[in-house]
């Protein structure tokens, strides 16, 4: 199939750090381009990838200092899909509800993941609003609060099964955090929890601007009572250590969690999830195998004493079942033949 992966601008393809969207984004077009078919990536110049790349910003919003105006790139990006865009079997787009107006009325057939959170009480009228889209949702927790919209299916992420790997020198001694420090992820209640437990507790994650106040009276006076490192950012290569060397990976959010992809990264590498229940939590994890659903910090503490009856093999061995990007690349394309062979127009008998 010709196939048109539409990204967002904000990082790279992959992303040189955070950026869940956009590490998916690259997993599913390189896996793809593995299965033999013909893909264009519209994202940013800095992108990497072996697929056709249209660069249609020189580089990740996010990295560039000169942008005042984020939206003017992203109209570009739109318009030069449209011109592209009977060069392709399917468009794919990453863009939430940008699409919409212009896409779903154009022939080719066209569908849009739903990254983000649909709980937001302003994006009700916006859906009424815009024509009918063709959306697939990353766990069906995300749904629930939008069940009106069109879905085309479900697709769980995946990752390269050979991206993140159990450390082959691994010697389990701490906890793991690894994201962003949010409210919504809650790493005081990771601090909490290691600390009620006597493990110590790093913290891999990266403090966005609109969360500075948040770190600065929440989190930096938990750091200055010790036992916890903070690490910063990490990107993948220096994952598989960190994670592996986790007796587990801590998760406590506090947010309906459209899908987590650090959960499945930490299962790559054979760690198991302690999770708070909320989102898409309970699709994810398989209670007592690669980790333990939780509802508070004392559930927390009383998993963190199960974790020996986890078998870090069997975490491993759950992901490459699961959570593969040549699973998630599959379903995508069982999707795309579903809209393309709907679009054909159907042959009429005339007597």
């Amino acid at each position: 199939m010709r196939i048109a992966q539409i990204a967002p601008l904000a990082e790279a393809v992959p992303p040189k750090f955070y950026g869940g969207t956009e590490r998916v984004v690259s997993y599913l077009t390189e896996e793809l381009v593995n299965l033999g078919h013909d893909v264009t990536l519209f994202a940013s110049g800095d992108s990497v990838t072996r697929a056709e790349l249209d660069a249609v910003w020189p580089q990740a919003l996010r990295l560039d200092p000169t942008i005042r105006d984020g939206l003017a790139p992203l109209a570009m990006l739109l318009e030069r899909v449209r011109q592209r865009a009977d060069e392709f079997d399917v468009l794919h787009f990453h863009l939430d509800y940008w699409p919409a107006s212009l896409f779903a009325r154009h022939h080719i057939p066209y569908v849009t993941t739903l990254h983000g959170r649909l709980d937001l009480p302003e994006l009700r009228p916006v859906y009424a609003e815009l024509p009918p889209m063709n959306v697939v949702s990353i766990s069906e927790s995300q749904r629930r609060p939008l069940k009106e919209a069109n879905y085309v299916g479900t697709v769980l992420h995946g990752l390269p099964a050979d991206l993140l790997t159990p450390h082959p020198a691994a010697r389990p001694s701490y906890l793991a955090f690894l994201g962003r420090i949010c409210p919504e992820k809650r790493p005081d209640r990771a601090i909490r929890i290691a600390r009620a437990a006597g493990i110590p507790l790093k913290i891999a994650a990266k403090v966005d601007k609109v969360d500075l106040e948040y770190f600065e009276t929440v989190i930096e006076p938990m750091l200055a009572e010790g036992g916890v490192e903070l690490v910063g950012e990490i990107n993948e290569a220096q994952k598989p250590a960190f994670l592996g060397n986790a007796q587990a990976l801590l998760m406590p959010i506090d947010w309906p969690e459209p899908f987590g992809l650090v959960m499945i990264e930490a299962m790559a590498c054979g760690t198991p999830v302690i999770a708070y229940n909320h989102g898409s939590v309970p699709e994810i994890i398989d209670e007592g195998i690669t980790g333990f659903i939780v509802e508070d910090e004392m559930g927390a503490v009383a998993a963190l004493r199960r974790l020996p009856e986890i078998s870090r093999a069997q975490v491993r061995a759950t992901f490459e079942r699961r959570f593969t990007a040549r699973r998630m690349a599959e379903d995508y394309l069982a999707i795309y033949r579903d809209l393309s062979m709907a679009r054909r127009p159907r042959l009429r008998i005339v007597g």
